[in-house]
């Protein structure tokens, strides 16, 4: 899923763990908006994928 900032169609599905790996780091935080180049819903609806994906044991979480 390469889309851009501006596309509105961009959404994070919980189960794609390969995209939801490149907005997180080395020690499994989210990435902040300034590196991301999302928007403010996009970078929520990234957070809310990635703790779906955590609770599920697709992704690691914060130690």
């Amino acid at each position: 899923m390469r889309k851009t900032k501006n596309d509105p169609t961009l959404y994070f599905d919980y189960r794609d763990v390969k995209t939801l790996q490149r907005y997180v780091d080395a020690y499994g935080r989210l990435e902040p908006i300034s590196k991301t180049g999302l928007t403010q819903k996009q970078q929520r609806q990234l957070a809310v994928a990635v703790k779906r994906a955590r609770h599920l044991a697709l992704l690691p979480f914060v130690a």
